[in-house]
C-alpha cells in the first residue's frame, strides 16, 4: 500500500469516526432533553407549579445541563420559566417566528394540546455559542403548563 493511499484511508476512517461520534452525541442529547422534561414534570407533580417555575428559572438549577435547559409555557405560549433568557418570562410568544418564519411555539402548543407530548424542530440562538442553530425540542403538557427542553443539532 502506498503512503498516500494509507494516509487517505486514515483520513477517511477518522472522518467517519468523527461523524459517527457527532451523530451519537445528538442522539444522546435528545434522550437527555426528554429525560429532563420528564424529571421536571415529576417535580411539578410533587412540588406544585410555583416551586417548579422557580426551580426552572434557576440558571444553575437542576434543570440546566450545559447547552440543555428546561423552559415552560402556559397553554397560550406565554413564557412561564426560562433559565437562560429571563427577559422572555411573561411574554406571549405564540406569533413570534424563528428566523426562517416558522411559528414553532404555536406548533409546540398545538402538539401539547393534541398529542400531550412530542418533538418540534426550529432554529434558535444557542446561548452557549452565541450562534443561531438548528434545535429540536421535546415538549410535554403537564397540567396547564407545557414543559420543554431542546437539543441543538
Amino acid at each position: 500500500m502506498s503512503k498516500k493511499l494509507l494516509i487517505a484511508v486514515v483520513i477517511v476512517v477518522l472522518g467517519l469516526s468523527w461523524a459517527y461520534a457527532q451523530q451519537q452525541q445528538a442522539v444522546d442529547e435528545k434522550a437527555l432533553a426528554k429525560a429532563m422534561v420528564e424529571k421536571a414534570a415529576a417535580f411539578l407533580n410533587e412540588n406544585g407549579k410555583e416551586k417548579t417555575i422557580a426551580e426552572i428559572n434557576k440558571p444553575d438549577g437542576q434543570f440546566v445541563q450545559g447547552e440543555l435547559y428546561v423552559f415552560a409555557y402556559d397553554l397560550n405560549a406565554v413564557m412561564l420559566a426560562h433559565p437562560k433568557n429571563p427577559k422572555l418570562i411573561g411574554q406571549s410568544l405564540m406569533d413570534k417566528p424563528d428566523s426562517k418564519g416558522k411559528l414553532f411555539r404555536k406548533e409546540i402548543i398545538d402538539k401539547a394540546k393534541s398529542a400531550g407530548s412530542g418533538w418540534v424542530d426550529y432554529f434558535y440562538l444557542n446561548p452557549q455559542t452565541g450562534k443561531e442553530e438548528a434545535k429540536t425540542t421535546y415538549l410535554k403538557k403537564a397540567g396547564d403548563m407545557v414543559i420543554c427542553c431542546g437539543a441543538y443539532r
